[in-house]
C-alpha cells in the first residue's frame, strides 16, 4: 500500500510533467506561427523550451526509476540464483543511493547562491554551511517577468524589480530532480529489501518493442 506522502509525490511529478510537456508544445507552437504566418519571432521562446525540456529530462530520470523504465543489463543477474540476484541488487540500490546523495548535494551547492542561500561545506558530505555572496540579482537571457512572480523581487532582489525572470527558478530543478531520484532510490531499496522485487530491472519495454517487431514482420 502506497503512503499518503508517496501519492503527494507521485501526483506532484506526473502533473509536472504534464504542464511541462504541454507548455513546450505551446510555446513552440506559437513561435511556428510566429515566424510562418507573421514572419516574427517570440524573443523568449528557445530559452523557455530549453529550461523546460531540462527540467523534463530531470524530472523524468525520477519518474522512469518509479516505473522502472531505466535500461539495465541482465545478462549476469540472470545467471545466478534469485537469492543473490537479490543481493546484488541490494549492493546496486545502495551504490545509487550514495550517488545520488553527492548529486543532491552537488545541485543544492550550485542553486543555492542564485536563491541567496548557503551551500554546503564538505567536498563529499556536507559538514555545515559556506558563507557565500547571494546571486539571487542573476537573471536569465530573455525570459520576461511576469506579474504573479514580482514578490520574488522583495525575497532575492532587495525589492529591485527583475527585468528578466530570476535564475533561481529554472536551476530550482537541480536540487528538486535530485531530492525526488533519491526518494524514489529509497523507495526501491526499501522493496528490495521486503523482497518485494529482486532486481532494480524491472520492465522489459525493449524486449517487448523487438518482439512485437518481428511479429510485424512474420504477418
Amino acid at each position: 500500500m502506497r503512503s499518503k506522502f508517496g501519492e503527494i509525490v507521485n501526483t506532484f511529478e506526473e502533473n509536472l510533467i504534464a504542464i511541462i510537456l504541454g507548455t513546450m508544445v505551446m510555446v513552440t507552437f506559437a513561435n511556428v506561427v510566429a515566424r510562418k504566418a507573421f514572419n516574427s519571432n517570440i524573443l523568449w521562446a528557445l530559452e523557455t523550451t530549453v529550461f523546460l525540456f531540462a527540467w523534463l529530462v530531470l524530472l523524468g530520470v525520477s519518474y522512469s526509476v518509479k516505473t522502472g523504465g531505466h535500461l539495465g543489463v541482465d545478462a549476469i543477474i540472470n545467471l545466478v540464483s534469485t537469492r543473490t540476484r537479490r543481493i546484488m541488487a541490494l549492493i546496486a540500490a545502495a551504490l545509487c543511493l550514495m550517488f545520488t546523495f553527492f548529486l543532491l548535494k552537488g545541485s543544492w551547492d550550485y542553486w543555492a547562491p542564485f536563491a541567496n542561500l548557503q551551500p554546503t561545506t564538505g567536498r563529499w558530505f556536507p559538514t555545515g554551511f559556506a558563507d557565500v555572496r547571494g546571486q539571487g540579482w542573476y537573471e536569465t537571457d530573455d525570459i520576461p517577468m511576469i506579474a504573479p512572480l514580482r514578490f520574488l523581487e522583495g525575497w532575492f532582489n532587495n525589492g529591485d524589480a527583475y527585468e528578466k525572470i530570476p535564475r533561481l527558478i529554472p536551476y530550482m530543478v537541480l536540487p528538486i530532480s535530485m531530492a525526488l531520484l533519491l526518494f524514489r532510490y529509497i523507495q526501491v531499496t526499501i522493496k528490495l529489501w521486503r523482497g518485494e522485487i529482486d532486481s532494480l530491472i524491472v520492465s522489459h519495454e525493449a524486449e517487448d518493442a523487438v518482439e512485437e517487431a518481428a511479429a510485424k514482420l512474420k504477418d
